[in-house]
């Protein structure tokens, strides 16, 4: 752990700080100002959809500006879009939440990449602890996010409008953080070759290599049920009667499980490799809806999504480490750029499928749809583990 990589830990935990108090907020924000309460998600999957959007704008901003200018930018409209929030409650306008948030999907399609940029960071043979302590920066979120949201909600005399004004702060102190890292510089391009064209392969030719294409679709997955479940989570509580302190007291442990494990990810990925910990968290992510299906107490909603969480860190974690092995770096802007445009795609859809749910069928059959997706990871990796490339290696 060099300075570089602490400041960038520092950064992942403010955008976790962000991300929590976005979940925590967003949700309850909707349904207070929704025209229907099937919308009250709209705001948790504009996030997301908007993340979804700028993948491919923030990959392009990273190739030719670089990661410095790119995170920047990024932060900058974070604190905007938290800025239009505040104007928007206000005005009690609901559709210019979901516009602010859709804007700062922005900072959250940048913030996917630290977690890149965190091996670049590193030398060669600790790049998966580096990915892993960074990731575990996320630890300073789940303490922060729920503690922020609780204490800034009433700060002005519209609820929740203070919270979005403490983001803005947020943003702006990992403005000065960010400003203080000294990024490793793009390695050149080797001279193209019949095999190795220049600027690497297409985005088609790597979906051909199955570890890639697994990377991708595992690490899609593995958040789409984590975020399905999270989003849900505000609003099932209020549906049975409990306060918002027990929610973001269920949402810190939850975001705990997602980052602790960071500290030793990592190690368990160098001892054993990346497909046993991926593994492990698929049936991790199993033990979580089997105790949210025991019933809806407190302890349930807490054990349930602290194991999400943990679940969650193993098969993203894992995700990141297994792709890094299957591009070049030449392709790094395009490959990252696809793995994160998957995550978003399917956070997106999971973020209006929680709300629609929940407020529909109930928090039941939501757990129990989430298995669907899960069996599904689970079988891509077994199809990866029995591939002829895999046994070969």
């Amino acid at each position: 752990m060099n300075r570089n990589l602490w400041l960038l830990t520092l950064c992942q935990g403010l955008l976790l700080t962000n991300n929590v108090a976005f979940i925590a907020i967003n949700g309850l924000v909707g349904l207070r100002l929704a025209p229907e309460g099937w919308m009250a998600t709209l705001p948790v999957m504009g996030y997301v959809v908007g993340a979804a959007l700028a993948t491919p704008v923030v990959a392009k901003v990273q190739a030719r500006w670089g990661r410095r200018t790119s995170f920047q930018t990024g932060l900058a409209v974070a604190c905007i879009s938290a800025l239009i929030a505040v104007w928007a409650i206000e005005r009690q306008l609901f559709w210019g939440v979901v516009g602010a948030t859709v804007l700062a999907g922005y900072y959250s399609a940048n913030g996917q990449l630290y977690r890149f940029a965190a091996a670049e960071l590193a030398a060669p043979q600790a790049r998966e602890r580096a990915v892993s302590w960074v990731l575990a920066g996320g630890l300073f979120g789940a303490v922060l996010g729920p503690y922020l949201a609780a204490h800034s909600r009433d700060l002005l005399d519209l609820p929740f409008a203070g919270a979005y004004l403490a983001l803005a702060a947020v943003a702006l102190l990992s403005m000065v953080l960010m400003a203080g890292i000294e990024f490793a510089p793009s390695e050149p391009a080797p001279a193209p070759t019949a095999q190795a064209p220049a600027g690497g392969r297409s985005l088609r030719e790597l979906l051909r290599q199955p570890v890639f294409l697994v990377a991708c679709l595992a690490a899609a997955l593995g958040y789409g049920v984590m975020n399905l479940l999270m989003a849900a989570t505000p609003l099932a509580m209020q549906q049975c009667g409990m306060g918002f302190g027990d929610t973001a007291w269920v949402l810190q442990w939850h975001v705990v499980g997602m980052f602790a494990p960071g500290f030793f990810t990592g190690d368990l990925i160098k001892r054993w490799g990346a497909l046993p910990v991926m593994a492990l968290g698929v049936l991790l992510n199993v033990a979580c809806v089997v105790v949210a299906l025991t019933g809806v107490e407190l302890m349930q909603f807490t054990s349930a999504l602290f194991l999400l969480g943990v679940g969650w860190n193993f098969l993203f974690t894992g995700s990141t480490s297994l792709s890094l092995t299957a591009y070049r770096p030449e392709e790094k802007d395009r490959a990252q750029g696809l793995i994160n445009f998957f995550v978003f795609g399917v956070m997106a859809f999971s973020s209006f499928a929680s709300g629609a749910l929940v407020t529909t069928q109930g928090w039941w059959w939501l757990n129990a749809g989430s298995l669907v997706p899960v069996a599904l990871t689970g079988w891509l990796l077994l199809w990866l583990y029995r591939h002829p490339s895999t046994r070969a290696a």
